[in-house]
């Protein structure tokens, strides 16, 4: 299949090399040339503009920073003119709101339009074991997953174009949650002093327990937070996706205002292109250091 590939940051890199591996022909699209030097060294067609690669695809799929991205790459005037009768698949996290307000300007067009947001890093691109979760009617589910168990072998189809999009915001704002609650504890464990494998064998023995405690531990400890495969920026933008999207339905977002504080003042500290975990030294730099 002649696939269109809309951003080829940290995620869409390896997820358009296991297009190619597929043996799609893909054609990339990156602002930042710079990053499709690997797929073209791989065999993708490199396009200029938006609206080349675009005209060369049957499938477009969309792994880009935010909805205004996709508004300037994929509904300019010239990029729309060039929709009808093309599939859009939007694989990145923005609100419901912002997936249903796309798929109706795609649908305009004269195009198709689903959602696909996915769970996961590049490990799991790599090993096609990402959590890859469906928004489209059923009949776009079951023409389409084929396609999406290049990265998942089991796509789930949650509901409707938004429904993918809130699960997966749901998920990335437990990543949040629970990462700055870890870090809050392991601080306090710290700085009182107490093996910290002591506070980890009570808590791998209880009910608290989320693997991603183990994950992040070494990096904490070690404020390693080089090679990341989620940064910290990234997280915050998905933050305040959420909290505008719980706002908009009546929930309180108090627990994620707290988040959103402890990611920005991260930002501040200058870690924005690292690891998330690197939250850990917002946690506690206002501390003394032993």
């Amino acid at each position: 299949m002649k696939i269109g590939f809309l951003g080829t940051g940290l995620m869409g890199l390896p997820m358009a090399q296991k297009l190619l591996e597929a043996n799609h022909i893909v054609t990339a699209y990156n602002r930042t040339q710079s990053k499709l030097e690997p797929l073209q060294k791989a065999g993708a067609k490199i396009a200029n503009s938006p609206l080349e690669a675009i005209q060369n695809s049957e499938c477009l799929i969309l792994m880009l920073t935010n909805a205004e991205a996709i508004q300037n790459v994929l509904l300019s005037d010239s990029s729309k003119a060039e929709l009808s009768g093309r599939t859009v698949i939007q694989m990145g996290t923005i609100s419901p709101t912002e997936s249903k307000e796309i798929r109706d300007e795609v649908v305009a067009c004269g195009g198709e339009y689903l959602e696909a947001p996915v769970l996961g890093s590049i490990p799991q691109v790599k090993s096609g074991s990402l959590i890859v979760m469906v928004g489209a009617s059923p009949e776009q589910y079951e023409k389409w997953s084929g396609l999406l168990k290049i990265f998942s072998s089991e796509p789930l189809h949650i509901g409707t174009v938004g429904k993918g999009a809130a699960i997966k915001l749901a998920m990335n704002q437990l990543i949040g949650s629970l990462t700055t609650a870890f870090a809050l504890s392991l601080g306090l464990i710290i700085r009182e002093g107490i093996d910290v494998e002591m506070f980890m064998q009570i808590v791998r023995d209880s009910a608290l327990y989320a693997p991603t405690f183990d994950k992040k531990l070494q990096r904490m400890l070690d404020k390693n937070y080089e090679n990341p495969n989620f940064p910290a920026k990234h997280l915050l933008k998905d933050t305040n996706i959420f909290i505008n999207a719980a706002e908009s339905v009546g929930l309180d977002v108090s627990l994620q205002e707290g988040v959103r504080q402890v990611l920005e003042k991260t930002i501040e500290l200058g870690l924005s292109d690292l690891d998330y975990s690197a939250l850990f030294s917002a946690v506690i730099s206002s501390a003394v250091e032993e």
